[in-house]
């Protein structure tokens, strides 16, 4: 599998339970008030190549971005390269 151009394949992160200041336990799906979640590249297109992404980099991207596929039974998303924030 192999994304085209400036899309970027990726594995969005669990994130499980987390903790409030005040000790509220959060489910992932509570959190949706957090704008960026974390992922890791799967497949980067040659221009997201060719601007720095690479195969397993962690990545901070836009939670409404992109769009889900399936492939093999397991799920993906599939996200251009101006929606990725942060790269760690």
């Amino acid at each position: 599998m192999k994304a085209i151009g400036f899309n970027i394949l990726i594995k969005k992160e669990k994130e499980g339970v987390a903790a409030t200041k005040g000790g509220l336990l959060l489910a992932e799906k509570q959190r949706e008030d957090i704008r960026y979640v974390k992922a890791s590249i799967v497949s980067p297109g040659e221009d997201a190549v060719n601007a720095g992404m690479k195969k397993n980099d962690l990545i901070y991207y836009d939670r409404h971005a992109g769009h889900i596929i399936e492939i093999g039974g397991d799920p993906y998303q599939v996200i251009k390269m101006q929606d990725i924030v942060v790269v760690l």
